[in-house]
């Protein structure tokens, strides 16, 4: 059962792994009431050996191996709740489940649903109800976006989704995550980008763990962009990456870093 507010809705891949054990540093901030007030957020991405996570035109590129898209799924299988931004979502129009038996049977014996609670945000909201995520009815459906988006959009959305609309220009990424914590008990965030998303997460602090795989490519390009999007700005602070877990599959390294947060 899910345990939030009643929610509107009709509404692997070849060759050997070498794993590699790297030992965590304690983190003086875990355990620490920040965790406490919002989910434990954890974000997965794919990049290029430059450092490219897609195309100059933001298609998408299938560049990783059958491994990384099943690490992609055993990441999502983690969390109680999966959030997408509305860009990446319209870009690559994914249902965000889980097909794989034996990831949701390992949820239900974890205690958790089947599948994650699935959450949209978009600052403007020009969803488009017709995408596939709003076609399959695994699990609710949540919308953070502002008072910005369109009654043509709001109105069929309202049949897919409970929509969360604040009157700021811009969704207030702690605020949503803290009514995620209260009032849907979510513990645990997989965070599938896109690259904006994580930018303006990372400002905040409100990124905990970072897993990255590093695809055998070259890319190249000055307007493709990196983990952190186009912008040209550095962010506002260095963020500092522990490294505390790593893995060799034929050509792919899957790294876990924890991010370590300011204060």
């Amino acid at each position: 059962m899910w345990e939030g507010p009643s929610l509107a809705r009709r509404s692997l891949g070849e060759g050997g792994s070498v794993p590699i054990s790297v030992k965590p540093k304690a983190s003086r901030h875990q355990g620490r009431s920040h965790i406490l007030r919002r989910p434990f957020v954890i974000t997965t991405f794919a990049m290029t050996v430059d450092g490219k996570i897609t195309t100059r035109n933001f298609s998408p590129v299938d560049f990783t191996s059958r491994e990384d898209k099943l690490h992609l799924l055993r990441k999502r299988s983690l969390g109680d709740a999966v959030l997408i931004g509305h860009a990446t979502l319209k870009r690559d129009n994914v249902r965000l489940g889980l097909p794989r038996d034996d990831l949701r049977a390992a949820r239900i014996a974890r205690g958790q649903t089947a599948y994650p609670l699935r959450v949209i945000v978009s600052n403007e909201g020009r969803i488009d109800h017709r995408l596939k995520i709003f076609q399959s009815e695994i699990s609710p459906i949540v919308i953070f976006s502002t008072t910005r988006m369109p009654l043509k959009f709001r109105r069929p959305l309202l049949e897919k989704a409970t929509l969360h609309l604040s009157k700021s220009r811009h969704v207030d990424l702690a605020q949503m995550l803290h009514k995620l914590r209260t009032d849907y008990k979510m513990r645990t965030l997989a965070c599938e980008g896109g690259p904006t998303l994580f930018r303006v997460l990372l400002e905040r602090d409100l990124v905990d763990q970072l897993n990255l795989t590093i695809a055998p490519y070259l890319f190249g390009g000055f307007n493709a962009p990196t983990l952190t999007g186009l912008s040209k700005d550095f962010l506002p602070r260095s963020v500092h990456c522990s490294l505390t877990g790593m893995r060799v599959v034929g050509d792919e390294c899957f790294l876990t870093y924890r991010i370590k947060h300011k204060g």
